[in-house]
Formats: C-alpha cells, structure tokens, sequence
C-alpha cells in the first residue's frame, strides 16, 4: 500500500464548484497510482445547498469525506476543523473554488519527494480580481514580509503541502487567531514555492469582499508579530526627543532674539499631529487587546454539527 494523502478543502457557499472539484480531484487521484488518497471536505457554514452536492459527491466516490460546521467559521477555521481529523503521511490545504488547481498537486508531491516538509504556491497572476483586491494583497506580503523577518513569502498560497510532522505542529498550536500560512512559516520546516497561475474561480461569487481581506490580513500581521507594539516605543522616543530639542532651541531664540511672531497656527498643528500619533498608538494597542481577549476566552476554533466518514 502506498502513502496515504489527505487533501483538506473548507467550502463555504461553494454549490457550484463543489461536483467539479470532486471531478478534478479524482482524476488527480486516479493518475498517482502509487499513492492512497482521499479527501476531508469542510462545509464551512453555508446557506446555499453546498452540503447536499457534498453528500451527492460522497454517495459517489467513498474517498470523499465530510465535516460539517455549525456556523462560518472563516477559510483558516474551516482548514483547522479538517486538520483535526487528517491521519496521513502528508496533508493538502486548498480552497473549494478551483482558484487553486488540483492539478498542482501533482507538481507538490514531486517536491515532496524531494524531501521538502511545505511545498506551497507562489500566486504569479491572479485571474478575476480586481486592482483593489491587487493593491491589497501586495500591501499585505510586503508588510507581513518585513514584520516577521521575511517569514511569510511574498505571493505564498495558503494551497500547500504539508507532510505529517509539518502538519502535527500547527495542529498542536491552540491559539484562537489562526493564520495557517503564518503557523506554517513558524515551524520553520525545509519549504519550497512552486509558482502557479490562480485562475478565475470556476462558478459562484467569491466571498472574500476587501473588509475581509483587511481584517485577516490585520489578525494575521499582529498574531504574528510584536515589531508594531516596538515601533510604539520608537515613535514615543522619537517624538520626545524632538520635542526636547525644540524646546532648548525655541528657548534660546526667545532669549535672543524675543519671539517673532505669536505661533498660534504652528502649535495647533503640532498638537493636531501629536494627537494624531497617539490615536494611532491606541488603535495598536487595541488590537493587540482584542486578539489577547480572543485568546482568554478559550472559544474553540470551530463547532462540528455533522460529519460523513469521519
């Protein structure tokens, strides 16, 4: 018997994807005949009738597991609920709406074979999107890059291979803001990138509206980095320096030279900015408030209404 892989794949108002998704997946299946596979689809919360369509799909082909939440517990809650019951020597992570191609994984074994614990994809070009949705995701891998030591690779994917001791590690992870990407990239595991072409999804309305996309990339930033809240000493430092250095030199013009002009204009402008930087300050210190609020409430990450084969 061959290695067993387990491709994990949260769907969430997927109706229209979910029957060729299962088509593409088989015939990847069936095409690596030295490997066992199967698959833990995570119905994340729907309103459509994406779970009967599973449950037609799994009627069809027994390789085809499911996991039913009781709510929308976001992509990275729907990965972490199909990683709780992945049993393999290596697992795939991968959305519902063939944006990521399930024939990529052919090229991500090939790697793995190679001896590689995290073989993902680098997103060369993104089909379908628009260029706020651009302008988004490049301000996000180039923040996230320089915040956490260049940990979280520019363009990198959430579809990915992990193999069992990749996997295990962030399943053993317990915190409430999860970021798989940013969980892997910890771990520090031998990686390796494989660009990809993300085509435009296959059917349905992408749920992944901008306010989204900020609120994750946001989570995502802070629950892996302190660098904002050592800025905040920076800043502080900076600004009183300044702010010493101006009172000798304005001192030393008044002794001299007796004040010029009344300031008026000037000195609100500065406690405009001044005031400006601690709100700021603030804000940073409030979102690191929140995630640390997530984390004491000890909530789990998902709630499982109904399972199939699992």
């Amino acid at each position: 018997m061959g290695k067993r892989i387990t491709v994990v794949v949260p769907a969430y108002n997927e109706s229209a994807c979910v029957h060729e998704l299962a088509r593409r997946l088989a015939a990847v299946f069936d095409a690596e005949p030295d490997y066992e596979f199967d698959a833990i689809i995570v119905e994340n919360g729907s309103i459509d009738d994406t779970w009967d369509r599973l449950r037609d799909v799994r009627r069809n082909d027994q390789r085809f597991r499911l996991l039913r939440l009781a709510r929308n517990f976001r992509m990275d809650g729907g990965l972490t609920a199909g990683l709780e019951y992945v049993d393999a020597d290596a697992c795939i992570l991968m959305a519902a709406d063939l944006q990521d191609p399930p024939e990529m994984i052919h090229d991500f074994l090939r790697a793995w074979e190679e001896g590689y614990s995290n073989v993902y994809g680098i997103v060369t070009e993104r089909g379908g999107t628009g260029p706020i949705r651009r302008l988004n995701s490049r301000a996000f891998y180039m923040i996230a890059g320089k915040l956490t030591d260049g940990r979280i690779p520019k363009n990198a994917s959430d579809f990915r291979l992990l193999d069992r001791q990749a996997y295990e590690s962030v399943r053993s992870m317990r915190e409430r803001n999860r970021f798989v990407r940013g969980l892997v990239a910890w771990t520090g595991y031998s990686s390796i990138g494989i660009e990809m072409k993300r085509p435009q999804r296959f059917g349905g309305v992408s749920n992944a509206d901008t306010t989204k996309v900020v609120d994750l990339a946001v989570r995502g930033i802070l629950a892996h980095s302190v660098l904002p809240l050592r800025m905040i000493t920076v800043l502080g430092l900076t600004l009183s320096t300044i702010a010493l250095v101006s009172i000798v030199v304005l001192t030393v013009v008044w002794i001299v030279f007796g004040v010029p002009f009344a300031g008026f204009g000037t000195l609100v402008g500065l406690l405009l900015l001044a005031f400006g930087f601690l709100f700021v300050t603030l804000g940073v210190l409030a979102e690191y408030l929140g995630l640390i609020y997530e984390e004491v409430k000890q909530r789990p990450n998902f709630i499982i209404a109904e399972r199939e084969g699992l």
